[in-house]
């Protein structure tokens, strides 16, 4: 017989509109979470929704996930729902929706709920169960009740029998070691949990506690050695914003899954984060510690420091943003910026974060069709969303992560350039923390002063003293399709911005694969590329350039290697209808650069140079 988890989880409520209840102590909706067959990935949920008016009771899943903004529809894992009166009828729920389940007025003011939900995705959106945990991510898991939003909640977790599982999770303890509570639907939503053996790491800064909880497969002395690591993070992060946020739990809590069969991933909570991988800390140790820096950083900026496009977040549709540049892409920034401070990457690494960042704008086409604000409005269609359709987003978007962190690179030189190093994007962080993320919200999980594009560039107006500059940098980065002067911004850190293939003949990054003995463009042809402007396309098959046979990349790059920018080819091809065609391609050199220190490229550092990049790059 399988073993039997269970988790019971305890909703206490006092609610006072659309599904009107006539009373005035608070009292309970109950959750009971149980694993009859683990091992088959699925959780058996009964929940108990008590005085309740004479209408229908409308239930949800929720559509979407705090932090993403696309459409995950966690409805589709749900089945085998059925819903009952005080008495133990059993009573109609509809479905007026896919997304719902709407219980009949005569329920008498007590309705028990009883489904299962299927769930086998260990990351930052998705439920996970099996033999060994319950990784529960809220949305997924949970059928919640429209107009019960502001109920406080309590959770009791009940520990199977025999196991030695722990709870790590940001909502609040309760009054048991099991017990947890949670003041609303929006943080309850945005609190994670993770139910099984974890191993507990704890620390303080300035005061604050700090808990880092894994379920992994390495040892006792490497999780101690990388806990030591994310404190150095955490301290460089708190130097930013010269404090830490008042987390409600009293402490802040890191939720890492280090699993051969765990998806790649970071997700920002509150007064958490989630953070998955399939490596483990002794193979992936840089990398799984720049996702803690990127997700730590949330908890000011978006958790606290939060766009009003997303707050308060809606579980019922995708959520949109025009301000994702700087919620996601100065995170982007903050995240190798705090490697560096903490001392925890080398200056090669510096270099190759830079030059990804000054790329994504200097070479990407689709800088010159979407704002940054615009970009930041595709998050719904792009974070996670899997289009059936072919689009053409190499060419049209750029992810707003690298964007909005080359805007932040932009931004931060341009102010410590400026102000001759006494004024620096932590300022502006601070100041945007100050107005919109400190003074926090009469509820608990919300946020009473978000902001605005329009707050956003009046911080830069106050940061700087300048509201001319800030409305230009807007203007022209975040609304506009400029791109900022990087090699002049850089050169002041001692980094120069060098052609990486001078001289060398280019047509453009497209990729080609050998179809049988036939060269095809097997992606979309880049926008701003020599072999855009000659007609050439995805899907045409390449069949001479120059008069070579072109039968595989090599012989395409042999023929590069024969000619200069400024040359004209011809080429012959056949286009995805069969029609054979000729055009003519004129090389362009080859336009990528690198971020490189002025002492790897033979230069000497100059002590002006040396004082900025410290300023910029060195610890806080």
């Amino acid at each position: 017989m399988a073993k039997r988890l269970f988790l019971a989880i305890v909703f206490t409520i006092v609610f006072i509109g659309a599904q009107g209840i006539s009373f005035h102590a608070a009292t309970p909706v109950h959750y009971t979470l149980t694993f009859p067959e683990p091992q088959h990935r699925w959780m058996q949920v009964e929940a108990s929704f008590t005085d309740l008016a004479a209408v229908p009771l409308e239930l949800r899943m929720s559509r979407s996930s705090p932090g993403r903004y696309s459409l995950h529809d966690f409805a589709k894992n749900v089945y085998d729902v059925h819903a009952f009166a005080r008495d133990g009828r059993e009573l109609q729920a509809t479905r007026p929706d896919p997304y719902g389940w709407n219980v009949s007025g005569g329920h008498g003011g007590s309705v028990t709920v009883k489904y299962k939900v299927y769930g086998d995705t260990i990351d930052g959106t998705y439920l996970a169960v099996d033999t060994t945990h319950a990784h529960i991510n809220m949305p997924a898991a949970i059928m919640w009740a429209h107009g019960l939003d502001d109920r406080p909640v309590t959770l009791t977790f009940v520990e199977p029998a025999g196991a030695q599982w722990k709870v790590a999770t940001q909502l609040h303890l309760g009054s048991t070691p099991l017990e947890f509570t949670a003041p609303n639907l929006q943080y309850l939503m945005d609190s994670p949990t993770e139910f099984g053996p974890v191993a507990i790491r704890e620390f303080s800064v300035d005061a604050t506690k700090f808990r880092f909880a894994v379920h992994h497969a390495g040892t006792d002395a490497e999780l101690d050695g990388f806990v030591k690591d994310v404190e150095k993070i955490v301290r460089q992060e708190g130097a930013v914003y010269g404090e830490f946020p008042k987390y409600e739990p009293g402490y802040y809590t890191f939720l890492a899954e280090y699993l051969p069969y765990s998806g790649g991933d970071g997700m920002e909570h509150r007064n958490s984060t989630v953070i998955t991988a399939g490596s483990s800390i002794r193979d992936g140790r840089v990398r799984l510690l720049d996702t803690v820096a990127h997700e730590f950083f949330h908890c000011w900026n978006v958790e606290r420091i939060r766009p009003k496009s997303l707050e308060p977040f809606d579980f019922d549709r995708a959520n949109m943003s025009g301000e994702l540049w700087l919620a996601e892409g100065f995170t982007q920034y903050y995240g190798p910026l705090a490697m560096q401070r903490a001392g925890l990457a080398d200056l090669a690494g510096a270099t190759r974060t830079l030059t990804g960042l000054v790329e994504t704008v200097t070479q990407s086409p689709g800088r010159l069709v979407r704002s940054a604000e615009e970009m930041s409005r595709m998050a719904p269609f792009v974070d996670g969303g899997r289009p059936n359709d072919r689009t053409n987003w190499s060419n049209t978007v750029i992810s707003y992560y690298p964007f909005g962190g080359a805007i932040a690179l932009a931004l931060d030189l341009t102010l410590r350039d400026r102000s001759d190093g006494k004024i620096s994007l932590d300022d502006y962080m601070r100041a945007m923390w100050r107005v919109h993320g400190k003074p926090g919200g009469a509820r608990e999980g919300y946020v009473d002063h978000p902001y605005t594009i329009a707050d956003a560039e009046a911080r830069l107006a106050e940061v700087s003293g300048d509201r001319a500059f800030a409305r230009n940098f807007f203007a022209r980065y975040i609304q506009g399709h400029d791109v900022a002067d990087y090699g002049g911004l850089l050169a002041r850190a001692g980094f120069t911005l060098r052609k990486r293939n001078a001289g060398v003949a280019w047509w453009g990054d497209v990729r080609l694969e050998l179809r049988g003995s036939a060269a095809h463009i097997s992606a979309l042809v880049p926008a701003n590329s020599p072999a855009y402007a000659a007609g050439l396309e995805q899907d045409d098959e390449v069949q001479q350039v120059d008069g070579m046979k072109i039968a595989a990349v090599l012989d395409l790059q042999a023929v590069m290697r024969r000619h200069k920018p400024g040359d004209r080819v011809d080429v012959v091809y056949v286009d995805r209808t069969g029609t054979a065609k000729t055009t003519s391609v004129t090389f362009a050199e080859d336009p990528h650069q690198d971020v490189v220190a002025v002492e790897a490229s033979g230069g000497t550092l100059t002590p002006q140079q040396q004082a900025f990049r410290a300023g910029w790059l060195g610890a806080k």
